[in-house]
């Protein structure tokens, strides 16, 4: 048995790029053209077994997690995660749980679906992008109709099965002139969990950006407008992921976002036939590492290549970003985005900077506060430290954000 020297967050691509909408902005569809041939795109049953026994072997958390994504990972039928779920128990250590998430865009999900995701304990993200006017833009299925209202009925089932899930939102051109639209109609939905993730196209060769991509100053703007909503009416109700993450620099904490962290390479790919990438934005030859078939995963995980290429994150960080106020929020964000020069001619700059340096400036007194807050109940003498009032996602194993020196699942999170 080989364990691995890190936490690791697994991609799986069980049905590789397929997927049921052809949505404009989408990144991994022409990931197809990888596997032509043939291929039936889905993971055989004997390679899914050998994938799970690896990634439980390879596991060193007494929790371990499995990330179902695509494409759409539902086109494969209820059966097939039925399968899964039992290759799962059947070689479970007895010292270890299992936790399951899949990402969907929600039109194929059903009550039998929903109630497998509650029975099975699945944390669910689901992409929408905003109200219908907006969420139909981009978003449509393979005729270019849109999917606002099969993707509201599946949201709407997993609520009502009692699913843990997780709005992703990516903010485009478009959306990102309407954040309050956006946020409220999240709020208006009972949302408790939102993400935001930036629509990025890499310049074509005129160097030119594509029209669907965000405005870098936008989308810090689109963050303040929400950030200064959420911080009125909504902290402690919602958990929206940019937030939590920037306020973990409050408590010396580690960003657990891969694009915010000083290195990455702990979020790889596995595709549908067992290959093995470095990263979900570079499924490409050129990060194609191995096949788990020949190399077992921990191998892969801790091999040379993807170690060089976590460590080029912070290898190739600009001398404007290593002296940047803001450094320890952002760390030069992902790598796929870093295609701009700096003021003074060096390459690797962020093409989101300017965006992430107006939000990041924007929410620091309220990160400053909380950091005061939680050293003022460190050394308060003779009592319990008291909670903070910021909303985290910590983990059940770091330490309590009160600053009592114990874990979490030691201390405020039984109150």
């Amino acid at each position: 048995m080989v364990k691995t020297s890190r936490e690791f967050q697994i991609f799986v691509k069980p049905a590789g790029a397929r997927c049921n909408l052809a949505c404009q902005y989408c990144y991994y569809l022409n990931k197809e053209q990888l596997y032509s041939g043939g291929s039936s795109f889905r993971m055989s049953e004997d390679l899914l077994e050998t994938y799970i026994i690896q990634h439980i072997d390879a596991s060193t958390e007494p929790v371990i997690t499995f990330s179902w994504h695509g494409g759409e990972p539902t086109i494969l039928g209820l059966d097939y995660f039925r399968t899964i779920v039992a290759l799962q128990r059947r070689h479970k250590p007895a010292n270890q749980k299992i936790l399951n998430g899949i990402q969907t865009n929600g039109t194929l999900l059903d009550d039998a679906w929903c109630h497998f995701f509650k029975q099975e304990g699945f944390a669910v993200g689901i992409s929408i992008d905003g109200p219908p006017a907006l969420h139909n833009i981009y978003r449509v299925g393979k005729t270019g109709k849109p999917s606002y209202a099969h993707t509201l009925r599946g949201y709407n089932l997993l609520r009502k099965h009692e699913v843990l899930c997780e709005i992703l939102c990516v903010v485009n051109a478009r959306n990102v002139f309407y954040p309050l639209q956006v946020y409220r109609t999240f709020k208006q939905l009972g949302a408790k969990y939102i993400s935001f993730l930036p629509l990025v196209e890499p310049p074509d060769a005129h160097g030119d950006i594509s029209p669907l991509t965000v405005p870098s100053e936008a989308f810090g703007d689109f963050l303040i407008a929400i950030f200064d909503d959420w911080l009125a009416q909504d902290i402690g109700r919602i958990k929206v992921q940019i937030f939590e993450e920037a306020a973990r620099t409050a408590f010396k904490q580690e960003h657990t976002l891969c694009i915010f962290k000083e290195t990455c390479g702990g979020v790889p790919v596995l595709e549908h036939n067992g290959d093995f990438y470095s990263c979900d934005f570079f499924v490409e030859n050129a990060h194609l590492l191995g096949n788990i078939r020949e190399r077992p995963l921990a191998e892969l995980l801790d091999s040379p290549a993807q170690q060089k290429f976590g460590r080029a994150k912070l290898d190739t960080l600009p001398t404007f970003c290593r002296e940047c106020t803001v450094r320890t929020m952002c760390n030069g964000g992902c790598p796929k985005n870093r295609f701009k020069t700096t003021p003074d001619g060096e390459p690797g700059l962020n093409y989101l900077c300017a965006g992430y340096k107006r939000f990041f400036s924007h929410c620091q007194p309220f990160v400053n506060a909380i950091a005061s807050q939680w050293h003022q109940d460190r050394n308060r003498p003779a009592e319990k430290p008291t909670p903070t009032n910021v909303s985290l996602k910590v983990g059940r194993n770091d330490p309590c954000p009160c600053g009592s020196g114990k874990k979490y699942k030691n201390c405020c999170l039984r109150f």
